[in-house]
């Protein structure tokens, strides 16, 4: 293996970390790196100053540019559009957990929808990889000034949504095992219990099985939902307590088939939001992760 493939499969994973958090899509991520590898063979590896400033700057570049495209797509898109969710490693420490808890969950992905592609680059870059302005300006193609006050503005947008403080895995744990038991067995009470009075639900189905198009609010209403999928289905449902993009989440299959993957934001105590992923093209990795099929029955929750 030469130098400049070693170098850019060093760079790899954060060069995947960038383009997956600008697109939230494995797919379309790993279409960006191998755009970047493409361009990497024909630079003059020589003429560098730095390999991984570059290499940084071509996907960050790619990625805007397909970012742009997508924003226009998603303009069409049926129904509510949330990030494809991956399966992540649960084995990891405490401060590990902290270090991810807000860096690349379904839910902060949803809330950079709200950021302009450029706006989305430079904020990505600035706080979640800790490059320098020096270097965003440089990924960017503007000047440091200009930089700051996109990321000032990106963060002013973003503070009222982001999470005030960082639930620990465990109490998170037992809430998502709670409720995946009340789930299962059908226990309205105690399902409504688990939510906030103000949650709220979104669902993805993508326009290929049901889904609802707008939020639903109230921890009633919720708790209905799953609880009719148990009345339905009865012990043909069944819940997995997985990492989710970091963060504890729930598979639920149905007959034996994979039918949503369901991230959650909570407070700890109560559930606040629940993003439940039904589109089968963005459920299609984690199925072959696990060796699964897709649900061919949707229950439409």
């Amino acid at each position: 293996m030469n130098d400049p493939t070693a170098a850019f499969n060093r760079l790899r994973p954060r060069l995947h970390g960038i383009a997956y958090r600008m697109l939230g899509s494995a797919a379309e991520a790993e279409e960006v790196v191998q755009d970047a590898w493409l361009r990497w063979h024909e630079v003059a590896h020589a003429d560098l100053d730095s390999s991984e400033a570059w290499l940084v700057t071509v996907t960050t570049r790619l990625a805007i540019d397909r970012l742009r495209s997508a924003k226009v797509q998603r303009e069409h898109y049926v129904g509510t559009w949330l990030p494809e969710p991956l399966l992540s490693d649960a084995v990891v420490t405490p401060e590990q957990w902290l270090e991810r808890a807000d860096d690349v969950s379904v839910a902060f992905l949803a809330l950079l929808e709200r950021l302009a592609p450029e706006a989305r680059a430079a904020f990505l870059l600035r706080e979640v990889f800790d490059a320098d302005y020096g270097e965003v300006a440089e990924a960017l193609g503007k000047s440091e000034a200009a930089c700051r006050q996109i990321v000032h503005r990106a963060k002013v947008q973003l503070q009222d949504e982001r999470p005030r403080h960082i639930v620990p895995r465990e109490a998170q744990l037992r809430l998502l095992r709670g409720f995946a038991d009340a789930a299962s067995t059908g226990r309205f009470a105690a399902l409504q219990a688990l939510l906030a009075e103000d949650a709220q639900l979104m669902g993805d189905g993508g326009g290929k099985v049901p889904s609802f198009g707008v939020p639903i609010v109230g921890d009633r209403r919720i708790a209905q939902l799953f609880y009719a999928t148990h009345r339905r289905f009865g012990d043909a449902v069944r819940f997995e307590v997985v990492a989710l993009n970091g963060q504890w989440g729930l598979l639920r299959f149905i007959h034996g088939g994979l039918e949503s993957a369901q991230a959650f934001e909570t407070d700890g105590q109560r559930i606040l939001r629940v993003h439940v992923q039904r589109n089968p093209d963005k459920l299609a990795r984690i199925a072959a992760a696990l060796g699964r099929e897709l649900a061919v029955t949707n229950p439409g929750v």
